[in-house]
Protein backbone atom coordinates (compact mmCIF):
# COMPACT_ATOMS: atom_id res chain seq x y z
CA UNK A 1 0.00 0.00 0.00
CA UNK A 2 1.15 3.44 -0.70
CA UNK A 3 -0.11 6.96 -0.14
CA UNK A 4 -0.78 9.88 -2.10
CA UNK A 5 -1.63 13.21 -0.94
CA UNK A 6 -3.26 15.90 -3.74
CA UNK A 7 -4.47 19.63 -3.68
CA UNK A 8 -6.37 20.55 -6.21
CA UNK A 9 -9.39 23.13 -5.28
CA UNK A 10 -12.58 21.85 -3.12
CA UNK A 11 -11.61 18.54 -1.74
CA UNK A 12 -15.44 17.16 -2.41
CA UNK A 13 -15.15 16.59 -6.17
CA UNK A 14 -11.60 15.44 -6.23
CA UNK A 15 -12.58 12.55 -3.60
CA UNK A 16 -15.18 11.12 -5.28
CA UNK A 17 -13.75 10.91 -8.59
CA UNK A 18 -10.27 9.35 -6.54
CA UNK A 19 -12.65 6.85 -5.26
CA UNK A 20 -14.14 5.33 -8.57
CA UNK A 21 -10.12 4.62 -9.75
CA UNK A 22 -9.26 0.89 -9.66
CA UNK A 23 -6.38 0.19 -7.49
CA UNK A 24 -7.61 3.65 -5.33
CA UNK A 25 -8.41 1.23 -1.82
CA UNK A 26 -9.07 4.50 0.46
CA UNK A 27 -9.61 8.02 0.23
CA UNK A 28 -9.84 10.84 3.23
CA UNK A 29 -9.95 14.64 2.77
CA UNK A 30 -7.75 16.94 4.91
CA UNK A 31 -5.37 19.68 5.05
CA UNK A 32 -1.91 19.76 3.97
CA UNK A 33 1.44 22.55 4.00
CA UNK A 34 0.50 24.73 6.33
CA UNK A 35 2.35 26.18 9.36
CA UNK A 36 0.52 23.98 12.27
CA UNK A 37 0.07 20.01 12.94
CA UNK A 38 -3.98 20.57 13.37
CA UNK A 39 -6.31 23.09 12.37
CA UNK A 40 -10.11 23.50 11.64
CA UNK A 41 -11.86 23.90 8.26
CA UNK A 42 -12.73 27.25 9.30
CA UNK A 43 -9.32 28.61 10.36
CA UNK A 44 -8.24 27.52 6.82
CA UNK A 45 -10.73 29.20 5.38
CA UNK A 46 -9.18 32.27 6.25
CA UNK A 47 -6.18 31.99 4.37
CA UNK A 48 -3.58 32.42 7.41
CA UNK A 49 -2.73 28.89 7.92
CA UNK A 50 -1.28 27.78 4.44
CA UNK A 51 -2.86 24.64 4.63
CA UNK A 52 -4.47 23.27 0.92
CA UNK A 53 -7.38 20.82 0.90
CA UNK A 54 -6.23 17.78 -0.17
CA UNK A 55 -7.11 14.21 -0.74
CA UNK A 56 -5.16 11.37 0.89
CA UNK A 57 -5.36 8.59 -1.33
CA UNK A 58 -4.53 5.11 -0.08
CA UNK A 59 -3.42 2.82 -3.34
CA UNK A 60 -2.61 -0.85 -4.16
CA UNK A 61 1.09 0.16 -6.34
CA UNK A 62 0.27 -3.36 -8.13
CA UNK A 63 -2.39 -2.18 -9.32
CA UNK A 64 -2.14 1.26 -10.10
CA UNK A 65 0.99 3.37 -10.08
CA UNK A 66 1.81 6.53 -8.35
CA UNK A 67 2.56 8.33 -12.11
CA UNK A 68 -0.80 7.02 -13.34
CA UNK A 69 -2.89 9.02 -9.99
CA UNK A 70 -0.84 12.42 -11.00
CA UNK A 71 -1.69 11.94 -14.71
CA UNK A 72 -5.50 11.20 -13.03
CA UNK A 73 -5.01 14.43 -10.93
CA UNK A 74 -4.28 17.02 -14.17
CA UNK A 75 -7.08 15.41 -16.17
CA UNK A 76 -9.53 16.35 -13.59
CA UNK A 77 -8.23 19.71 -12.71
CA UNK A 78 -6.98 23.04 -14.00
CA UNK A 79 -3.22 23.18 -12.96
CA UNK A 80 -2.92 26.60 -14.96
CA UNK A 81 -4.89 28.63 -12.28
CA UNK A 82 -3.45 30.06 -8.97
CA UNK A 83 -5.26 29.46 -5.68
CA UNK A 84 -8.22 28.61 -7.62
CA UNK A 85 -10.34 26.12 -9.28
CA UNK A 86 -13.85 27.17 -11.09
CA UNK A 87 -15.65 28.90 -8.20
CA UNK A 88 -13.32 29.01 -5.61
CA UNK A 89 -10.32 31.02 -4.56
CA UNK A 90 -7.86 31.22 -1.89
CA UNK A 91 -4.65 29.78 -0.96
CA UNK A 92 -6.42 26.45 0.48
CA UNK A 93 -7.42 25.55 -3.39
CA UNK A 94 -3.84 25.50 -4.87
CA UNK A 95 -2.60 23.00 -6.80
CA UNK A 96 0.44 20.83 -5.46
CA UNK A 97 1.54 17.94 -5.08
CA UNK A 98 3.02 16.51 -1.76
CA UNK A 99 4.99 13.85 -2.06
CA UNK A 100 5.93 11.30 0.76
CA UNK A 101 9.33 10.05 -0.49
CA UNK A 102 12.12 10.84 -2.65
CA UNK A 103 10.80 8.53 -5.49
CA UNK A 104 7.39 10.07 -5.32
CA UNK A 105 8.95 13.22 -5.46
CA UNK A 106 11.30 12.10 -8.86
CA UNK A 107 8.16 11.13 -10.40
CA UNK A 108 6.41 14.04 -9.61
CA UNK A 109 8.68 16.56 -10.97
CA UNK A 110 8.79 14.73 -14.15
CA UNK A 111 5.37 14.43 -14.75
CA UNK A 112 5.03 17.93 -13.63
CA UNK A 113 7.86 18.91 -16.75
CA UNK A 114 5.71 16.86 -19.05
CA UNK A 115 2.33 18.72 -18.05
CA UNK A 116 4.15 22.24 -18.18
CA UNK A 117 5.49 21.20 -21.66
CA UNK A 118 2.37 20.39 -23.00
CA UNK A 119 0.55 23.42 -21.63
CA UNK A 120 2.94 26.13 -22.81
CA UNK A 121 4.88 26.34 -18.97
CA UNK A 122 1.57 27.77 -17.63
CA UNK A 123 1.66 25.05 -14.98
CA UNK A 124 1.50 26.73 -11.30
CA UNK A 125 0.93 23.30 -9.82
CA UNK A 126 3.66 22.70 -6.63
CA UNK A 127 5.35 19.96 -5.57
CA UNK A 128 6.22 19.94 -1.91
CA UNK A 129 7.36 17.55 0.97
CA UNK A 130 4.14 16.41 3.36
CA UNK A 131 4.13 18.75 5.63
CA UNK A 132 1.69 19.33 8.91
CA UNK A 133 -1.20 16.47 7.42
CA UNK A 134 -4.73 16.39 9.32
CA UNK A 135 -7.77 15.27 7.92
CA UNK A 136 -10.89 17.55 7.53
CA UNK A 137 -13.73 17.07 9.86
CA UNK A 138 -16.15 13.84 9.58
CA UNK A 139 -18.36 16.10 7.51
CA UNK A 140 -16.36 16.43 4.99
CA UNK A 141 -15.32 12.85 4.65
CA UNK A 142 -17.46 11.61 1.63
CA UNK A 143 -19.58 14.51 1.48
CA UNK A 144 -21.21 14.03 -1.94
CA UNK A 145 -21.82 10.43 -1.10
CA UNK A 146 -23.89 11.57 1.97
CA UNK A 147 -25.74 14.08 -0.04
Amino acid sequence: MEIAVLGLGCFWGPEIKFSKLEGVIKTEVGYCGGESKTVTYKEVCTGNTNHAEVVKLDFDPEIISYEKILDFFFKIHDPTTLNSQGPDFGTQYRSEIFYLSDRQKEIAENVLKKMNSSLSGQVVTKSSLLKNYCPAEEYHQRYLEKR
